[in-house]
C-alpha cells in the first residue's frame, strides 16, 4: 500500500488531496504509476497524461520518472512551481 498525495492545481482538478492505493504488483516506477493513474480516464487521463508536466516525490524527496517506490511510501505529484 502506498499513500498518494496531490498538490496545488492537481489537487483541485482531482477534487482530492490524496488516497491510499495498492498498485498492481508489476508497477514499480513513478512512470508506471503515472500511466496507471492516467488509465482511470477522464480527469485522471488529463492530469496524468504524458503531455502534462508533473513533479514527483517519494517520501518528500524529489525523484525522476524512472525512480521506484516501495510499499508504505508516500508518493506525491504536483505541478511545476514558478516564481518571480
Amino acid at each position: 500500500m502506498i499513500r498518494l498525495r496531490y498538490f496545488a492545481s492537481l489537487r483541485e482538478a482531482l477534487e482530492t488531496d490524496g488516497e491510499a492505493l495498492e498498485p498492481p504488483a508489476d508497477i514499480h516506477s513513478m512512470q508506471q504509476l503515472r500511466q496507471w493513474l492516467a488509465a482511470r480516464g477522464g480527469v485522471w487521463a488529463e492530469q496524468f497524461g504524458a503531455e502534462k508536466r508533473l513533479m514527483m516525490a517519494i517520501n518528500q524527496t524529489m525523484v525522476r520518472s524512472d525512480d521506484e517506490f516501495s510499499d508504505n511510501d508516500e508518493v506525491a505529484f504536483f505541478p511545476p512551481v514558478t516564481g518571480g
